[in-house]
């Protein structure tokens, strides 16, 4: 039985979708989550997939609460996602701060969208217990929330959601960068075994080294992005010079996960057990390697 494998369709996601017209459904099928890695994990625990390529932060907060639906197998993207703050065309906000014990967008609990949100307000010195959400599901229930005044602001990748702002649909008032490299690797512990799970994410990495070469950097990722999401040449190449993939799928740092939890942690979206988190569970070790 093919592996499923769930994804958000986002240019990050240019080289899986790239080995998955290559394989033509012989050893894995795609299944789209629009609403991003809260719908992802959600998908886990119910049996609809046994792969996720998700947002480092909703993954390690998932397992730290207890989730055992999935572990870490690989690292897919080694540089931050640019969180963009958006609120509405015309809308009262102007600036992150205007944004203190208002009501924010997210597309699901559990999702980066929320993670991020914690982030946001650590950073602000916001008191954390205070936050307000408003679940809208997609992209698209968040622009509409943050134009109906339900909601004040969400936060979405900056190139994902720039086409709406050029459209005049919403506003970009600020930016958070995540504290972390942005994109893993998740599986379930028995539906993807390592026999099935290996020769995959081999198969991908020479995909995701494929792309990330400087001469494909160059024309061919810019055209197949274009065709593919329909983004400016502009708005891609800005895009390309800001993301990084990692040579080999088969190492997760255990500073990464460390820092995660330090910084979800310190903003109280996940509560660090007595004596502190074993590294170790979050990561299944048949496959991946803790370096």
């Amino acid at each position: 039985m093919p592996l499923r494998i769930g994804y958000v369709r986002e240019h990050f996601s240019s080289p899986l979708l790239q080995f998955a017209e290559a394989d033509g459904g012989k050893t894995f099928t795609l299944v789209e989550c629009p609403s991003g890695t809260g719908q992802l994990i959600g998908r886990l625990e119910k049996d609809e997939i046994d792969v996720a390529i998700a947002l480092t932060d909703p993954l390690i907060s998932g397992i730290a609460k207890g989730s055992t639906a999935y572990k870490l197998v690989g690292s897919y993207v080694t540089t931050p996602l640019n969180w963009a703050v958006i609120t509405g065309e015309n809308a009262p906000y102007n600036s992150i701060t205007d944004l203190k014990g208002t009501t924010i967008g997210i597309s699901r609990y559990g999702s980066g969208s929320q993670t991020m949100a914690y982030v946001m307000a650590l950073q602000q010195g916001w008191p954390t217990n205070e936050l307000q959400f408003k679940v809208n599901n997609d992209i698209r229930g968040l622009i509409d929330s943050v134009n109906d005044g339900s909601t004040s602001a969400f936060m979405w990748e900056r190139f994902t959601t720039k086409p709406f702002v050029d459209a005049g649909e919403c506003r970009f008032i600020g930016s958070v960068p995540t504290p972390w490299p942005s994109w893993l690797i998740a599986a379930h512990p028995t539906r993807a075994s390592a026999t099935e799970l290996k020769p995959f994410l081999d198969t991908l990495s020479t995909y995701v080294r494929a792309f990330d070469a400087p001469e494909k950097r160059a024309a061919d990722d810019v055209a197949f992005i274009k065709d593919k999401f329909g983004y400016s040449e502009e708005d891609i190449k800005a895009w390309l010079k800001t993301v990084g993939y990692p040579q080999t799928w088969a190492e997760i740092p255990r500073q990464v996960i460390l820092d995660t939890l330090d910084v979800l942690h310190k903003a109280r979206f996940v509560q660090r057990p007595e004596g502190g988190f074993d590294v170790g569970l979050f990561v299944n070790t048949d496959i991946a390697s803790l370096v």
